[in-house]
């Protein structure tokens, strides 16, 4: 399999895949996605692609599917005899589920019914027990179906389903589940806004049920850090949202502890930020976190974007920036999570090796820094000016020469004392408090 690898796709793309990471932290149903992705890319065969399928959705209860991908494997007209089996009991347990749950969905159809619940779930039981006879086993029984729906593939009425039993439910482990459940639902029917408030949802329930079991809140935490990479390179709304979150401390320390390879996802999204937030204090925030985690976890984890960063911002070696690039926008585009992005990416990289270059240099060779960003001459002279432009820095080209010159204003004594003491009183106020608890 690593030779049909090799020959279908570069050995530097190949050789930073993240798939066989990301596998066990997402559903098997979430998988599927970056397999078809992968069979789309012809790094491996058709029958490799479909063999992985089916190893995947065997364990799901899709029988139609992965009978069809047996009987393309198998070269047969004859699906396997245990899948005709499963067919049986999986469509009557879907009927026996839908008989069961009826009476509940019919209720919460009902406008009547619907306007005498409250936010108490425990009044509501009471409720619809007195007058409709609605029992907990009933309740549970929606989870059951919602589940079910889930696992035969049928996201938009499994969704439903889960939503309708969170809405009576008091069982604090189901409802966690169900909640897991709609979030990957709202993932795969791509429902991008549906998936965010799933994720906030998400989030509380692991601060709040999980606040006394750390290693259980730092498994939740792995898991929801890679399930939320599908509305994170998906829906530009989430992406400042996911960000803040994913730089908070718990989140990054999670990253830091468990899953030091989402670092990539969050270099990606920084650096790509950059052309819509370029000039904001968070930004500048953001780009200063990333390269201090990257400092930290470069021996820990590395690739391609990493050292880019490391590169440009911790070693300032501009010639080894823009090499790391190119293998960066190959690494991009093999990427199931980034490929949309590579083109944006390496345009993004390209103004922060420039402000970069011209911040630590009086005079600037214009063919020496179009080479750097393997540009010609003419689209180097063009860069230049659109970028004294887009940063308004103090700068003159001087066509003749062929140069660029910097103008940086020394800073004043004053605002060097400023830069120097800021935090001081915040950090003394920290200290006094400290002082005062001890």
């Amino acid at each position: 399999m690593a030779d049909s690898v090799e020959a279908g796709s570069s050995g530097v793309a190949v050789s930073y895949d993240l798939i066989p990471k990301l596998m066990p932290h997402l559903d098997r149903h979430l998988v599927f996605p970056l397999l078809e992705f992968v069979q789309q890319r012809g790094i491996f065969t058709d029958e490799e692609i479909t063999q992985a399928k089916y190893d995947l959705m065997k364990g799901s209860d899709m029988v139609d599917f992965v009978s069809s991908l047996y009987t393309k494997i198998h070269n047969t007209d004859d699906p396997l005899e245990e899948l005709i089996g499963k067919r049986d009991v999986v469509l009557q347990r879907l009927k026996d589920l839908g008989e069961q749950s009826e009476k509940v969905m019919q209720l919460l159809e009902d406008p009547d019914v619907v306007g005498n619940l409250r936010s108490d779930k425990m009044q509501n039981m009471q409720y619809l027990k007195d007058n409709h006879g609605v029992t907990v086993e009933s309740v549970n029984v929606l989870f059951e179906y919602g589940r079910q729906r889930f696992r035969c593939g049928d996201y938009a009425a499994a969704a439903d389903i889960l939503y309708q039993f969170r809405v009576l439910s008091t069982d604090s482990d189901k409802t966690s589940q169900a909640t897991w459940g709609k979030l990957a639902c709202e993932i795969l029917m791509t429902n991008w806004e549906g998936a965010m408030e799933e994720v906030t949802k998400v989030k509380d329930l692991i601060e709040q049920k999980l606040y006394n079991n750390p290693l259980e809140q730092l498994q939740h935490r792995t898991w929801l850090l890679h399930w939320c990479l599908f509305p994170f390179f998906n829906h530009e709304p989430s992406k400042d949202t996911l960000l803040e979150m994913f730089f908070s401390p718990a989140y990054i320390n999670t990253v830091q502890t468990s899953c030091p390879w989402i670092l990539r996802y969050i270099a990606a999204a920084v650096i790509t930020n950059r052309n819509r937030n370029r000039n904001t204090v968070q930004y500048q925030k953001q780009l200063k976190d990333l390269v201090r985690i990257v400092k930290q976890e470069i021996y820990e984890y590395r690739d391609p974007i990493i050292d880019f960063v490391a590169a440009l911002y911790i070693d300032f070696d501009f010639e080894e920036a823009q090499r790391k690039l190119g293998e960066a926008e190959e690494v991009l585009k093999s990427d199931f999570f980034l490929v949309a992005t590579a083109e944006e990416f390496v345009d993004s990289a390209r103004h922060l090796i420039s402000e970069s270059y011209c911040k630590i240099h009086q005079r600037i060779d214009i063919k020496d820094l179009a080479q750097r960003l393997n540009l010609s001459q003419d689209e180097g002279e063009k860069w230049i000016v659109n970028l004294i432009r887009d940063t308004r820095v103090d700068a003159k080209i001087d066509y003749k020469d062929g140069t660029v010159i910097m103008n940086h204003p020394p800073q004043s004594v004053y605002q060097q004392v400023i830069e120097r003491t800021k935090g001081g009183f915040f950090r003394t106020q920290v200290i006094s408090a400290a002082v005062s608890k001890s």
